[in-house]
């Protein structure tokens, strides 16, 4: 019933839930004031005014995918089959698990489907700010529907996190510094985010900073930000070079491997589960029964994970034959880049995916539910759920217009999810 009630909602419900007022006051003490107006000016299709309703049932799947997901990543077999090839040295267990991986899913198939898992998913202190300027829009929806996770005391919960991940590497160790490093900071889109995670560790007594890496220097046995005499302790990599194979991360690649500083994400955690081509595995029945997993989470696996092939192991005729079938992503990509749906690409697109054979993903076209009602008109629904060590952090949404998710949309953006009411629903063990 209340899966109907959701989609009903989603359909015609064109109440703002976001109090803007709230959520500029949210920003500005968190930060200064007139940072939210700064962001506003900046980034103007950022938060989306109305919600995402989701039902019981699929919250419940979602939770239960991932619970399975993260149970084959423990599995011997699993981890030494996706692990063959890597770089030993960036493959080795340093204890660290992975902040806020986001598992994304489309709700318009019947039930929630996997499309993509992401070690360094970005949006979660933006999307918490969100959350929080909620107001029901109507009596029905407050009787039915709240967050489906508890926004208070987050903040604390994300430092903990941080905190966690340094003593897995360094037991009795204290978070002091923090380096967040990405390519050019300074341009990046969600830049504010990293701003808000500068005040959110400055409130909890740890120094840091935004850097790229070229700002990073080695100095005897640790990691320093340049020009500051103080050690890194934890870099938090934002960056979209997973396995820090560039040559503007080798520094870092050489401090990680040699114990110079502790790195979150780790480049094992986007081996073992960032990997698009994880999915091949993790969505076939036979491949998850040859490495040992259980039949329930078989079951549950092959429910919610779109089949998922390598590109190579088509024939072009074959695979251009049914294209429309496919959505084509590259096996490190982020951010939707260079992915294409099959019915949109032209001849000369599919010839340079499949001469990139190796790099490519071709996965069964999900699609994605909706969200109508507003002014912008029908918009497409993502749903992203944060998870660290098992526990689900949060459950967010992206509303947006075209092939992928692009914050650009009008009306469209990081948007609240809305879930059913309900009692003690089941929740993820911690691993």
């Amino acid at each position: 019933m209340d899966r109907e009630l959701a989609e009903a909602l989603n359909r015609g419900c064109d109440c703002v839930s976001t109090d803007a007022q709230a959520l500029e006051r949210s920003l500005d003490e968190r930060m200064t004031e007139g940072w939210a107006k700064a962001l506003a000016a900046s980034h103007p299709d950022l938060f989306a005014p109305l919600p995402v309703f989701v039902g019981r049932a699929e919250l419940e799947a979602m939770r239960a995918t991932i619970a399975a997901i993260l149970r084959v990543g423990q599995l011997p077999a699993y981890v030494a089959r996706v692990l063959a090839g890597v770089d030993p040295a960036i493959a080795r267990d340093t204890g660290p698990r992975g902040v806020l991986f986001g598992f994304d899913f489309h709700l318009g198939a019947g039930r929630p489907q996997l499309i993509e898992i992401n070690t360094n998913a970005g949006g979660a202190l933006l999307q918490l700010a969100l959350a929080r300027a909620q107001r029901p829009c109507c009596e029905e929806v407050a009787r039915a529907f709240e967050l489906p996770f508890d926004a208070v005391g987050l903040e604390g919960r994300i430092v903990a996190m941080f905190r966690a991940e340094l003593a897995l590497a360094r037991p009795g160790a204290t978070l002091r510094r923090v380096a967040i490093v990405d390519d050019d900071p300074s341009s990046q889109f969600l830049k504010p985010e990293f701003e808000l995670f500068v005040a959110l560790f400055a409130r909890h007594g740890v120094h840091a900073a935004v850097v790229d890496p070229s700002e990073l220097e080695r100095v005897g046995d640790a990691l320093r930000v340049r020009g500051c005499e103080l050690p890194i302790d934890l870099v938090y990599l934002r960056s979209t070079d997973f396995r820090l194979a560039s040559p503007a991360y080798a520094l870092l690649r050489a401090a990680l491997v040699e114990g110079a500083v502790v790195v979150t994400p780790p480049p094992r955690a986007h081996a073992l589960y960032a990997d698009k081509a994880d999915l091949e595995l993790l969505s076939s029945a036979a491949a998850l029964r040859s490495l040992g997993v259980c039949e329930e989470d078989v079951g549950t696996l092959t429910g919610h994970v779109p089949v998922t092939r390598r590109v190579r192991d088509f024939t072009a005729e074959a695979l251009w034959a049914e294209r429309r079938r496919w959505f084509f992503k590259p096996r490190d990509g982020f951010g939707s880049r260079a992915a294409y749906r099959g019915d949109k690409l032209t001849r000369r697109v599919f010839d340079a995916i499949v001469a990139d054979a190796d790099r490519y993903v071709a996965q069964e076209v999900v699609p994605p539910s909706e969200r109508t009602g507003g002014a912008a008109g029908a918009l497409k629904i993502d749903v992203r759920v944060f998870v660290y060590a098992g526990e689900v952090l949060m459950v967010a949404g992206r509303l947006y217009r075209g092939q992928t998710t692009n914050m650009r949309t009008k009306g469209g953006g990081l948007a609240a999810v809305l879930g059913a009411r309900a009692g003690e629903g089941a929740q993820i063990s911690t691993i």
